[in-house]
């Protein structure tokens, strides 16, 4: 029975998002496989997502960046942060090699964290890496040329380029990583509850359900004041919303929330691997604002544009939420084909095939 460890950021929920369907997938190929999953998300967060079973160990192994909110990094005190771990490289790594043998780990994926990818390759055991985006050529574009920046990029772009790294459509170009393979879509895909969704918001048949999310980082919108929209119901955070009776609060319902993206009709949020894959995987409209300085956005954008139903809003629209027109073009538009998510089995394959279990 190979037993994997999988490292899944929790930069946010879009490293969940692209891991889990794969997960899911490989243990249905190998009911036998046994996965330690190492993150600092909540374990009921992943269990949202993962239906294989798993052991958690509730730590980060990466940085990757302090945000102020879920729209805009705090650089200093991400650099501050990123200084500081690898401060202590060495410790980490030694503690990291103890833990693979300590659990007698048979293959490692990152999703995207540089320690567990170094880790296995000083202990010799097969590893990859599994993301759209990776911290060295990031931490480089924004970090270039400060002080003591360069030995910090030259040790996370040594961790990627020593192993396979699996690149899912879209992803940002990338340099550090050498041994690039690019697969295609990853997304999961929701169970179509529309009418149930509508009886359980005492909704008309033709209402239609915007979701507004930013995904897993906290951010602050205020939809209280957003102008009433005919036939039109809003899905937010609690925070989020007013006592009116045209918005109702996405933990109240208790759903999973590929199902909810199943069942509605347009998502409103950033633009993000897992959110803008997931919408246009299950046919929904997207509006989008642009994040601020955000290398990966611009490969995801160009991807959904010709993948969904979409259109941007300003900052200051959305926070008025004057959106009612974009909505109506883009829900009136003929949606384009669904993305096929085959790059869930292309990965799946590839991290089985690490411990011999592929096909």
């Amino acid at each position: 029975m190979a037993h994997y460890l999988i490292d899944i950021s929790a930069h946010g929920f879009g490293h969940l998002a692209i891991s889990a369907p794969v997960l899911n997938r490989m243990a249905q190929r190998a009911p036998q496989l046994r996965l330690t999953l190492r993150s600092a998300l909540a374990p009921q967060i992943l269990r949202r997502r993962i239906s294989a079973p798993f052991e958690h160990i509730n730590a980060a192994a990466d940085v990757g960046f302090i945000m102020r909110d879920a729209l805009a990094i705090d650089h200093e005190a991400s650099f501050n942060a990123w200084r500081r771990r690898h401060a202590g490289r060495r410790q980490r790594l030694a503690a990291d090699i103890e833990l693979l043998r300590r659990l007698k780990i048979d293959a490692v994926c990152s999703n995207i964290a540089c320690l567990p990818l170094a880790a296995a390759s000083a202990a010799s055991i097969p590893a990859a890496a599994l993301c759209s985006l990776n911290w060295a050529d990031l931490f480089e574009h924004f970090y270039a040329g400060r002080d003591g920046a360069a030995a910090i990029h030259a040790d996370l772009a040594a961790a990627y380029r020593d192993t396979p790294f699996l690149r899912p459509t879209p992803a940002m170009a990338m340099t550090a990583p050498q041994q690039q393979i690019d697969i295609g879509v990853i997304a999961a895909r929701g169970r179509q509850r529309r009418d149930e969704l509508r009886r359980r918001l005492g909704l008309a048949a033709s209402a239609r359900i915007i979701i507004v999310s930013l995904g897993g980082i906290p951010g602050q919108l205020s939809l209280a004041h957003w102008p009433q929209l005919a036939a039109t119901h809003w899905l937010a955070p609690r925070a989020w919303i007013g006592q009116r009776s045209d918005q109702h609060a996405l933990e109240d319902l208790d759903w999973p929330f590929i199902d909810l993206l199943g069942s509605a009709d347009a998502l409103i949020g950033k633009p993000g691997y897992g959110s803008f894959c997931e919408a246009a995987c299950n046919g929904l409209a997207v509006i989008y604002q642009r994040r601020d300085d955000w290398p990966e956005q611009d490969y995801l954008i160009a991807w959904l544009q010709k993948n969904a139903r979409c259109a941007e809003i300003s900052a200051a629209d959305l926070a008025a939420g004057r959106c009612g027109e974009l909505l109506q073009h883009c829900l009136a538009a003929k949606p384009p084909p669904t993305p096929a998510a085959d790059g869930v089995e292309q990965a799946a394959q590839y991290l089985l095939q690490l411990t011999g279990q592929g096909e």
